[in-house]
This record gives C-alpha cells, structure tokens and sequence, in this order.
C-alpha cells in the first residue's frame, strides 16, 4: 500500500473535433511520455480520439489540459474525461491502432 506517495489513477478520454488528421496523436504521445504517464492514444472510426493514460492525478491533469488544447491545426470541441483507479498494465505510452 502506497503511504507516501500519491495513488495511481487511470484517465480515460474522449476528444471530440477536428482531430484526425493534424498530429494529434503524436502531440499526445510526446506530451504523456514527456510527462511520465503510461497508457495509449488511438484514432477512432467515428472522427474522435481516444485517450487511457495512467499516472498520479496531477501529472494526468497536465495531460488533460493539453488534450483540451491539443496540436497547431486541431480544434477541440469538447474532452469527456472518465477517471478509474490505475490497472497498472501499461509499461510505458504508445500510440495504438486505429479503433474500427
């Protein structure tokens, strides 16, 4: 049991707008490995993007700011966050298949 340090928790979030296309994948890598974060990001069939990233709270809420600004040439409507405690399965952030 973590007693000094802060818990691990899983961000999961959905970026809505014009975000395919522009590097929005590949921001949000650099920005999650930058960060120390764990986790993937991937293009949806639908037009959004969809992002699991695992970290301390406030290394996740760094992230989340940049996934509501996201890359030069994105345009981002709308970030729906969801927040789960961490599975620990990830060893380090990648960029995944696209989701059909």
């Amino acid at each position: 049991m973590e007693t000094n340090a802060e818990s691990k928790l899983r961000l999961h979030a959905i970026i809505e707008g014009h975000v395919q296309g522009v590097g929005f994948r590949y921001f949000v890598s650099e920005q999650a490995q930058r960060i120390g974060l764990t986790g993937w990001v991937r293009n949806m069939y639908d037009g959004q993007v969809e992002v699991v990233a695992e970290g301390v709270r406030s290394d996740l809420e760094e992230l989340l700011k940049y996934l509501q600004r996201g890359p030069g040439g994105a345009y981002v409507s709308s970030v729906t966050e969801d927040w789960t405690p961490a599975s620990s399965e990830y060893r380090r952030f990648s960029i995944a298949p696209t989701e059909f």
